[in-house]
């Protein structure tokens, strides 16, 4: 069973930035497709940014040249880093692992970001 635990959501004003971190208890983290998800009020989720094992990264329109997906595969870890935040950025943010080999897909308990003056 994959865990993931996310950290570094809070509340920032517009503009600002913040780094949000996902750590897996997982063996082969380095197999397996990272992602961000977020999910802002009576919205539905959505994916805003994936990397894979391979460390090509992709990204949503709605943050490209803002939020920087990475990962330290020897500390089985996924990062986004958002900045020039902005109010529609608010959201839930979610971190989710595929696993290439079976299919299977795991998601952390997510992390709050604010964004508001």
């Amino acid at each position: 069973q994959v865990q993931l635990v996310e950290s570094g959501g809070g509340s920032v004003q517009p503009g600002g930035s913040l780094t949000l971190s996902c750590a897996a208890s997982v063996s082969s983290f380095s197999r397996y497709r990272m992602a961000w998800y977020r999910q802002a009020p009576e919205k539905q989720r959505e994916s805003i940014a994936y990397i894979t094992n391979t460390d090509t990264t992709t990204y949503t329109d709605s943050v490209k040249g803002r939020f920087t997906i990475s990962r330290d595969n020897a500390k089985s870890t996924v990062y986004l880093q958002m900045n020039n935040l902005q109010p529609d950025d608010t959201a839930v943010y979610y971190c989710n692992a595929f696993d290439v080999l079976t299919g299977q897909r795991y998601w952390g308990q997510g992390t709050r970001v604010t964004v508001s003056s």
